[in-house]
């Protein structure tokens, strides 16, 4: 029991600062930063909904939002928020329904067998939430560096070239939270499964040998020698 407390709490830990980096990966504005910035006095992010910039030398930051979500974007944008918002809100639910299945939460106290379902569904959940959350961050990391390297090698400067920046990392960080508190509520919390189920069966197999009151234990086998003694009381019990 107490190895599974600690996996409960471990895999809520995961989730907890998971979830966080998801969401905040995907409404700061970071994902791109510009790489040169001996040659810049300003320092450019770019985001998935808007583009700042912020002077090195007074901090003053000026943010410009994207057209409306309607208008044109390039795929790689709009595929990167479809799938981020996606793994905000499947990494919400796993968090959530974790909460609702720790044991030290008062909810179903007398159903343990429901409660361990529930984390397995966290689990799941948390596993599922990080496969968009992965791919959209890779894909958007691996795509600006490709398109940095290209311009590299063909000795082409534009003036600005990004890298991907620490909201890419929180993105990066989170799915991978994501993974290893669904790995160790699907995976470890599975071995506890047989244990509780043992657990069940040998309370419910004392509740049928203890009869209520007004009866007699069917179960239990007195020597022959109490026999006649036994069967008084039993009467007497009956009366």
């Amino acid at each position: 029991a107490g190895m599974k407390y600690f996996l409960q709490y471990v895999a809520w830990f995961f989730a907890f600062f998971s979830t966080g980096f998801l969401i905040a990966s995907t409404w700061t504005d970071c994902w791109m930063v510009n790489a040169d910035d001996s040659l810049e006095v300003s320092t450019k992010c770019r985001g998935l909904w808007w583009e700042c910039v912020t002077n090195v030398f007074d901090g003053i930051q000026t943010c410009d939002e994207y057209d409306s979500i309607f208008a044109e974007h390039p795929v790689k944008l709009v595929l990167t928020r479809a799938m981020m918002i996606t793994a905000d809100i499947l990494a919400g639910f796993g968090f959530v329904f974790l909460l609702l299945g720790l044991d030290c939460v008062k909810f179903l106290p007398d159903e343990p067998r429901i409660k361990l379902r529930i984390c397995m569904v966290s689990g799941v959940t948390l596993l599922i939430a990080g496969i968009p959350g992965i791919t959209g961050s890779l894909w958007y990391a691996i795509d600006v560096y490709v398109e940095r390297s290209s311009l590299v090698f063909h000795n082409v400067f534009l003036g600005i070239q990004y890298k991907f920046g620490w909201s890419c990392w929180l993105g990066m960080a989170g799915s991978l939270g994501c993974f290893l508190s669904g790995a160790v509520l699907t995976c470890c919390m599975y071995l506890f499964r047989d244990t509780n189920s043992g657990i069940l069966h040998t309370a419910q197999s004392l509740r049928k040998d203890y009869s209520p009151a007004g009866t007699i234990l069917t179960n239990v086998h007195l020597p022959s020698s109490q026999t006649a003694t036994a069967k008084m009381y039993a009467i007497d019990t009956r009366v």
